[in-house]
């Protein structure tokens, strides 16, 4: 299986039409057809559904899409890694991470970087930490950022100097507002906006001394922006993160902490045995720097 034939597939699969992918990849329609019949030949699979309009993906297909997009990232990384060795310190380092205001740590070690390295880009990217993990084992993330309670297993970290602390982003006209702090019981039976991730791992089950199966949960969501929209409409109490948004005196919303306290610690984690770029060597070094300093 050829790297370019999978080009070929990734693009028929993107624009659903052969026609088009053909333009967007300068060979003949009857060119394009023929590797993608040989890919289905060579696999034993059938790949696409063609029609007269449009061009869809079988099962098969999707499953071939999905490690195809894994490899060209990779080969893509791999590229640009070998292509700026021979020019200094520059090209990419890709970065996954959660909403966190430790982010703040990362962000002043590449303005650092910047003034001395300006050739090198930093690709951030959002994803919880399960994405982060797959991700880093793949070989398509330089980094990680970990955001939970506990030391992560089987990666190297440095514990960034920040905990996040959890609270509830609220109406600035409700009630519990008027609280210094919220308790278990005071969001007792009330409409709740929680996090896909913390719902995933039942990170609430403990301080609500309840299963999350028994909370009133009307809504859940990844980027906390997005939640605060449903709570400044009335849907319902965030379970968040403090410090993720801006919230100025006339803000329609407000932000109480949990009582008792819950928090979690941000780690920047890589792969085991990991190679390291020069650009990459450099962000990890900066920021161990930082935090042995703090």
């Amino acid at each position: 299986m050829e790297f370019r034939v999978l080009k070929y597939f990734l693009a028929v699969a993107r624009t659903e039409n052969i026609s088009h992918a053909a333009e967007e990849l300068h060979v003949s329609q009857p060119a394009l057809s023929r590797q993608l019949m040989d890919l289905e030949n060579e696999l034993g699979v059938k790949l696409l559904l063609r029609s007269n309009r449009r061009t869809t993906l079988t099962e098969a297909g999707f499953l071939l899409k999905k490690r195809a997009e894994e490899i060209a990232e990779l080969v893509d990384k791999t590229v640009d890694e070998v292509s700026h060795a021979r020019e200094g310190v520059s090209g990419s380092v890709h970065i996954g991470c959660g909403e966190t205001a430790g982010m703040r740590i990362i962000a002043h070690a590449v303005h650092e970087l910047q003034k001395e390295y300006p050739h090198v880009n930093y690709d951030f990217r959002s994803m919880d930490g399960m994405n982060v993990k797959d991700h880093l084992k793949r070989g398509t993330l330089d980094f990680g950022i970990l955001i939970q309670p506990d030391v992560p297993q089987d990666y190297p970290y440095i514990e960034l100097s920040y905990e996040d602390r959890w609270g509830v982003l609220m109406r600035r006209d409700s009630p519990l507002a008027k609280l210094t702090s919220i308790r278990p019981e005071d969001l007792d039976g009330l409409p709740l906006i929680l996090s896909q991730q913390a719902l995933k791992w039942k990170e609430f089950g403990v301080w609500f001394d309840q299963d999350e199966s028994e909370l009133n949960i009307v809504a859940t969501y990844t980027l906390l922006y997005n939640a605060s929209l449903l709570a400044e409409e009335g849907v319902g109490y965030v379970l968040c993160f403090d410090r993720l948004i801006s919230l100025p005196e006339d803000s329609p919303l407000v932000f109480r902490p949990l009582d008792p306290p819950k928090t979690c610690r941000v780690f920047f984690i890589w792969k085991k045995h990991q190679v390291f770029s020069e650009a990459a060597r450099l962000l990890k070094e900066r920021i161990l720097s930082i935090s042995a300093a703090k």
